[in-house]
């Protein structure tokens, strides 16, 4: 049986002023009884979150769709004309691979045309990080790009982005939120557009945004020598392919593979379960590419090209992957080596991570003198850093666990695309100096000391799993653990409630950032376990640190060995496996 709230829901579905396709689909569901899928597709509306929309395509009020993103469109435009009452009003708007995503970036510049705002549209699918670039080149005050990101086939969505081309933060986020929920029926979105007011953009932007990163390269010398690194490269059917491939070549690398099997824009994604870097299956056939042709590096970027997944050769000549965390220290040691060498430190310099990123971070930003800022998960907080210390402070680069990096502030979004580079270049300069990427790691390690970090997830799909995940951070505050792993726990922060317990001395400190659903407890002996709901994806996560010194590369196996096995009592007394 279907809920009588949600049955009035599908009927004013069915009666309103929707499209006849639409009608036609709920119309099927109900005559083949699907009650759970309606009722998942109308037990609510698709949460406007603090970055957009992002859901499952279909129909339902809960659904990616044309309605759903209409309303969310309009409710951005009359935010537009509020914020900005007498000025005129600019946004640019991308879009990824994505099934349905060019129909859903048209539908967008559409709404904002006829609620009289320029919309500069891209001419054809484009990475994440030009959209932000965009938005502060063009001068727009707004932006979105439509895009699910690494989330599965069926998904689709939409993120929006203010004028410093970060995604929005306070106030703009919930003051957008409220706007889009007064909207409250599909009449009231003007889907009608106006051509006059839409602009397609395409080479001139890409050009713009290639120079840019150009100008990130510090080893150039390094890159003449060892130009023909051999490198694989994968898209998995996204974006990537109109830029990386290019920006690679004018770096100055003359031999760069591209996985020809993924290289194709697809939304059904064809050859991986699931379009995500971070996914070992993933990265089947680029790997299968690097051991052919005995590559040196294997770079792939998402759909939408904001992160990156990288696999270099360990020290017995085998192809591995890296974490996000291992890539952005990496790459944090790399380019503070790189800017000390330059003599560009001058002691105003700052690197950015986010809460649930390696802390091996700060070790490598303390030797250098070079400050390091922390912020909440995403990518939004930050750009919201460098927006506040612009002019104050010089940003070199910074990066989160889930394989996103930031080098450079002309975008203010993560970056598959610098990152791609710089990774490349440091793999040269790493090639240069005698070493693989893996060797410059394990010499990273021996001086800071090994750090090795895990992530579990447990998907929680609809509204049961919603209540369940809830339940399991209400359980976690209430009942903390005293010992992990043998060590006891000595301070529990609760980002949700903007506390640090010292729980030695019972003494509570206050932190300063906002609120957000995070519980973190930190051992006497270093280690680190957050728990987490995703912001995008129905799962809470779970992410553990654990760290040793090591003494030498010889010392390697042994050292991941004894840190695996931490890892692995941590999952246990935790009951997470």
């Amino acid at each position: 049986m279907i809920e009588t709230t949600i049955r009035q829901k599908i009927d004013a579905w069915l009666t309103g002023n929707y499209d006849q396709a639409t009608k036609d689909e709920i119309n099927g569901m109900l005559e083949r009884n699907e009650n759970e899928a309606l009722s998942d597709a109308f037990y609510r509306d698709l949460e406007f979150g603090t970055g957009g929309l992002r859901g499952i395509m279909g129909a339902g009020s809960n659904r990616m769709n044309r309605y759903t993103l209409g309303m969310a469109t309009q409710g951005l435009c009359n935010y537009l004309k509020h914020n900005f009452p007498n000025e005129p009003i600019s946004v640019a708007i991308a879009h990824d691979s994505r099934n349905n995503s060019d129909v859903f970036a048209r539908i967008a510049a559409d709404i904002f045309s006829a609620n009289g705002i320029k919309v500069y549209l891209f001419e054809a699918l484009r990475p994440t990080p030009e959209l932000s670039f965009a938005i502060r080149h063009l001068g727009c005050k707004s932006g979105v790009v439509v895009t699910a990101s690494h989330n599965p086939k069926e998904y689709n969505g939409y993120k929006v982005y203010w004028n410093d081309g970060a995604q929005v933060t306070a106030p703009h986020d919930k003051n957008i939120i409220a706007e889009v929920n007064k909207i409250h029926s599909v009449d009231e979105v003007k889907f009608e557009p106006n051509p006059a007011n839409i602009q397609m953009i395409g080479r001139e932007l890409d050009e713009a945004y290639i120079q840019e990163v150009l100008r990130l390269s510090i080893s150039q010398e390094a890159i003449k020598r060892q130009h023909d690194l051999k490198i694989v490269f994968t898209p998995l059917h996204g974006t990537g392919i109109t830029l990386v491939p290019e920006v690679l070549q004018r770096f100055g690398f003359t031999n760069v593979h591209v996985v020809e099997e993924q290289a194709v824009p697809n939304g059904n994604f064809p050859t991986v379960v699931y379009p995500n870097p971070e996914e070992k299956e993933a990265m089947t056939l680029a790997l299968n590419k690097a051991k052919e042709i005995d590559a040196d590096l294997v770079l792939a970027t998402d759909p939408d090209s904001d992160r990156v997944g990288i696999a270099v050769r360990n020290l017995k000549g085998e192809f591995v992957l890296l974490n996000g965390n291992q890539t952005g220290a990496l790459l944090i040691n790399y380019l503070l080596q790189a800017w000390q060498k330059a003599g560009k430190l001058t002691g105003k310099e700052f690197v950015v991570k986010t809460i649930v990123t390696t802390d091996l971070i700060k070790k490598i930003a303390d030797s250098y003198n070079v400050t390091m800022y922390e912020t909440l998960t995403g990518f939004k907080y930050i750009a919201e850093k460098i927006r506040a210390l612009e002019g104050k402070e010089v940003y070199i680069g910074g990066g989160e666990e889930s394989y996103g990096y930031m080098i450079g502030d002309f975008v203010r979004d993560k970056d598959a695309i610098s990152a791609c580079a710089l990774i490349a270049e440091m793999a040269a300069v790493a090639k240069d100096n005698g070493q693989s990427l893996f060797e410059m790691m394990v010499e990273m390690y021996t001086k800071y000391g090994f750090y090795k970090e895990e992530l579990v997830s447990f998907t929680k799909k609809g509204q049961r799993g919603a209540e369940e995940i809830q339940q399991m951070m209400a359980d976690m505050r209430s009942n903390p653990p005293q010992t992990v792993a043998g060590s006891r726990v000595v301070e529990i922060s609760d980002y949700k409630f903007s506390t640090r317990k010292l729980v030695l001395s019972s003494q509570e400190n206050k932190l300063d950032l906002e609120s957000s659903n995070v519980l973190q407890y930190l051992t006497e002996d270093g280690s680190k376990i957050s728990a987490r709901p995703s912001g995008t994806e129905p799962k809470i996560k779970f992410y553990i640190s654990v760290n040793e010194p090591l003494a030498s590369a010889a010392d390697y196996d042994a050292t991941e060995q004894q840190l695996s096995r931490k890892v692995a009592q941590i999952l246990t007394d935790l009951k997470l496996k």
